[in-house]
């Protein structure tokens, strides 16, 4: 019984050692504001706005993070193509946000069924082809890069602003591959399954709204 409990005890602080780090990422990330980073100058400023663009919409966030926590559980390849993936193709969506060609009227839809699509298949534990979720991510990566392009003309260094959110974008995937391998290790992987419904809630939440 003592061993039991001292196993159960272990387990607690080791989730609680992964998990703490993570919630205190969630909440420096929604109290970052854009206009500190738009106040810097030069290729700082571009930088900085870019970078900061990713954190302080949450949406864009929970995105950026599922495809970290959905390649740490599917495994193989698929942790390093669907994080490779997301800001190639988000890059190729910022290029039709700049030029203001495609679908404007639903980027908002597109980013919140993103939430929905990838956090339903972290909660279902989806094990998907990888080419189907090459596709998926490709999609949605899509949505997420046509605001970044229409915010891109508007910052000081259009250049530095583009890697700027594609830096912030691959830490967050790689904070998403962290907590999938961390956490996925305990409980048979059911509080990253969890994190995965929340995000499903958090799109179906953006899409009513």
């Amino acid at each position: 019984m003592t061993r039991a409990r001292r196993s159960s005890g272990k387990l607690q602080s080791t989730g609680t050692a992964f998990a703490g780090p993570f919630l205190v990422v969630i909440a420096t990330c929604l109290s970052a504001s854009p206009a500190s980073a738009h106040a810097l100058g030069g290729v700082m400023g571009g930088f900085g706005s870019g970078f900061g663009h990713p954190l302080a919409g949450f949406d864009h966030f929970l995105a950026m993070l599922a495809v970290g926590l959905w390649g740490a559980q599917m495994g193989g390849r698929s942790v390093w193509t669907l994080p490779a993936t997301f800001p190639l193709i988000m890059c190729i969506g910022g290029i039709f946000g700049m030029l203001g060609i495609g679908p404007g009227a639903y980027i908002e839809t597109g980013i919140a069924l993103s939430l929905i699509v990838l956090g339903g298949s972290i909660a279902a534990r989806w094990v998907a082809p990888e080419w189907a979720a090459l596709a998926i991510v490709a999609v949605f990566a899509f949505f997420h890069g046509y605001p970044h392009g229409q915010e891109a003309p508007r910052a000081v260094d259009p250049a530095a602003y583009t890697v700027g959110f594609v830096v912030s974008t691959g830490l967050i995937h790689i904070l998403g591959i962290g907590v999938g391998f961390g956490l996925g290790r305990f409980f048979e992987g059911k509080i990253v399954r969890a994190l995965g419904l929340v995000i499903a809630a958090c799109g179906v939440y953006f899409l009513v709204t």
